[in-house]
């Protein structure tokens, strides 16, 4: 297994990364023209998790002080269990609190376990319920992450 590393998402990148999108959202899908938009928007910030030359996850936030907004995060099936989402998330912790942002807010299907597993994890509370969000019956749990601690960029 070779260690994973992350990379700002570049626009070819959107036909591997739509390809992990559709195989973990199957009904709620972005389209590849959402992730163009998302990608050419100053206020998101995107990053892939590339393993062997194959981007196995990607993730993004929009970004707006003192707020960043998680707007998506996945793994590839064959890539979970690894750590990646975790990393995802650290990923996004970190260039939300580089923005000066005070806390990072995200939705998340309320059937969704696994994902809310790894959200509490890294400290986020559930602070309000979306009734329908998603579809009739299927809620949305918004959940946030504050403070943020300040990362300090080792490269500037």
């Amino acid at each position: 297994m070779s260690a994973i590393h992350l990379r700002a998402m570049q626009w070819p990148d959107i036909t591997e990364v739509h390809a992990i999108e559709t195989s973990v959202f199957a009904v709620d899908d972005w389209s590849v023209e959402q992730f163009w938009s998302e990608l050419a928007q100053p206020t998101r910030h995107y990053v892939v998790a590339v393993d062997d030359g194959v981007i196995v996850g990607y993730a993004g936030c929009f970004v707006l002080p003192p707020d960043a907004d998680v707007q998506t995060i996945a793994v590839s099936p064959a890539s979970t269990g690894r750590g990646v989402g975790t990393a995802l998330l650290q990923w996004l912790v970190a260039c939300a609190s580089r923005s000066g942002c005070a806390q990072l807010l995200l939705e998340v299907r309320a059937d969704n376990a696994k994902a809310i597993g790894l959200y509490e994890r890294a400290g986020f509370e559930r602070i309000s319920i979306r009734r329908d969000y998603y579809a009739p019956g299927v809620d949305a749990h918004i959940m946030r992450l504050r403070p943020l601690a300040r990362v300090v960029d080792d490269e500037q």
